[in-house]
């Protein structure tokens, strides 16, 4: 028997959780990515209360990225401008923290909420990947805005954790990829 949505209160957590659409996933996805966000936010030391704010300003918009599928979409590029200048800036300020690498890749390491802010920037790239799929398999139309802003939401939170480990003093461990020749890598 197909699963279906109880009729008993509390025993609902999500109305869309039993539909067959990969909506029901991104939207969970980006709840997550959006719970993470808060967690990093309890993890981000005092001494960093630009990046709080910023934090705090993104935390609200990575829910209207979960609903802009299914709903209107409420993400818009003033946002998608906003962020990229932030990230922009924090990528010129670190520049020399990956510059040890060929490829501009580091490995990611750092105390908390360095783990957190990694762990939130792939939930974003698979937040993308769903997008994706959204389209492929589904026929979705996705609003080329909101890839473009989960993108730099991803390379947002990776440049934190260069933000927050240059800030400790910590020296980032290049890496290089033996995967893949020279010529196919670009940096970010």
């Amino acid at each position: 028997m197909r699963p279906k949505l109880s009729k008993i209160p509390g025993e609902v957590c999500y109305p869309f959780m039993y539909e067959k659409s990969l909506k029901c996933d991104f939207e969970i996805l980006t709840d997550d990515l959006c719970r993470q966000v808060g967690a990093i936010l309890a993890e981000m030391p005092p001494e960093f209360p630009v990046l709080i704010a910023e934090l705090e300003q993104l935390q609200p918009m990575i829910y209207h990225l979960n609903g802009s599928i299914r709903g209107k979409c409420a993400v818009s590029e003033e946002d998608v401008d906003w962020l990229r200048e932030l990230y922009l800036g924090h990528r010129a300020d670190t520049a020399e923290s990956v510059s040890g690498s060929a490829a501009g890749f580091v490995l990611p390491r750092g105390a908390a909420p360095v783990p957190q802010l990694n762990a939130a920037s792939s939930t974003a790239k698979r937040a993308i990947r769903l997008m994706v799929r959204l389209y492929d398999e589904e026929a979705v139309e996705i609003p080329e805005v909101l890839h473009r802003f989960a993108n730099v939401v991803c390379n947002y939170l990776f440049v934190l954790t260069l933000v927050i480990n240059r800030a400790r003093g910590e020296v980032e461990v290049p890496f290089v990829s033996q995967s893949y020749p020279e010529r196919t890598r670009r940096k970010t």
